[in-house]
């Protein structure tokens, strides 16, 4: 009688702090694996209140009941200690937050391995979520990696590719990766356990960096093409979101598409139109402007906005 393989079960020590990591963990604990602890960052004020809230990442801990450690820095040699007490087999890491120094590297019996949301070596650093839809790409992925004392720099173990559809925007193609990495996370355990994956070196020369954005990254430049500014709407959806000024009116565009536009106007400047529709005259082409928001604070569609707020022709958005 032929009997299925059995898959080891590891000690597993999981650190993560954002949402895009509870999948993962999720994931883990669905699995024969143990979880000894949960790392993440301290709870820190959050939102307009200033609240002290914890992070996701703690919360679903929580609810799991399993072990929290927060420390203000990972790498003091009260953390090491107190992970190396652990005697965990491999480090899950997804979005922690913390660079890990080299010694606590190596406390795993078997490895430390990140999950990184972009098809490794493009797009390291904090937000290729982001960059990948604000660069016009029409696919991008995750991939798990061994950790190394570099910003995503390690050997990379396995990717899955996830396309980018035009609907996409910095949110939803963030929870179609946290979903794909999660799997992910589980098929490279498996491979390191029945001895089916390779790590490969990443090669330098295809690296490209993803930095953290600011507020002042949603600013939109009329000059550029209406088709990147379509992108750029849809890469810093919902943070730090786009916007113009109508004068000193701020407004915040939520959703547009760009449309064949032989208009000579000067980019920013309003087009006439049919009733309803806002068009606005860029480098190339035109952006038509579908989800609006104004003071008011409530996304509107742009018919519903301007019924409340008329924008003529010729206005000058800068």
């Amino acid at each position: 009688m032929n009997s299925k393989p059995v898959h080891p079960s590891y000690r597993i020590v999981f650190m993560g702090t954002p949402l895009f990591a509870v999948p993962t963990l999720d994931a883990l604990h669905g699995s024969p694996h143990q979880v000894v602890s949960v790392v993440t960052q301290p709870d820190r004020p959050k939102g307009r209140g200033r609240k002290v809230a914890p992070p996701p990442v703690k919360e679903r801990a929580l609810q799991l009941n399993y072990p929290v450690y927060q420390p203000e820095s990972i790498k003091s040699d009260t953390a090491r200690s107190t992970l190396s007490a652990l005697q965990p087999d491999i480090f899950v890491v997804v979005a922690f937050g913390q660079i890990i120094p080299k010694a606590t590297l190596l406390t795993p019996k078997i490895c430390a391995m990140n999950l990184h949301a972009s098809l490794l070596p493009k797009y390291r650093g904090p937000a290729p979520i982001q960059w990948a839809i604000i660069n016009g790409e029409k696919e991008t992925g995750v991939t798990t990696m061994l950790m190394d004392e570099g910003m995503d720099t390690g050997d990379i173990l396995l990717a899955s590719k996830v396309d980018i559809t035009p609907e996409d925007t910095s949110a939803t193609l963030h929870d179609k990766l946290a979903v794909t990495g999660a799997r992910l996370i589980l098929d490279t355990i498996k491979a390191f356990a029945d001895g089916s994956v390779a790590a490969k070196p990443q090669d330098p020369l295809q690296a490209s960096h993803a930095p953290l954005l600011s507020k002042q990254d949603g600013h939109i430049d009329w000059h550029r093409p209406a088709e990147e500014l379509e992108n750029l709407i849809r890469g810093v959806t919902p943070w730090p979101g786009a916007f113009t000024y109508c004068g000193e009116m701020r407004l915040k565009i939520l959703k547009a598409r760009h449309v064949a536009s032989d208009s000579d106007h000067a980019p920013g400047t309003v087009l006439s139109s049919f009733p309803g529709e806002l068009r606005i005259a860029t480098g190339k082409d035109a952006l038509l402007v579908k989800e609006i928001q104004g003071t008011s604070g409530k996304c509107l569609d742009t018919r519903d906005f301007l019924c409340g707020c008329s924008i003529e022709p010729g206005t000058v958005l800068r």
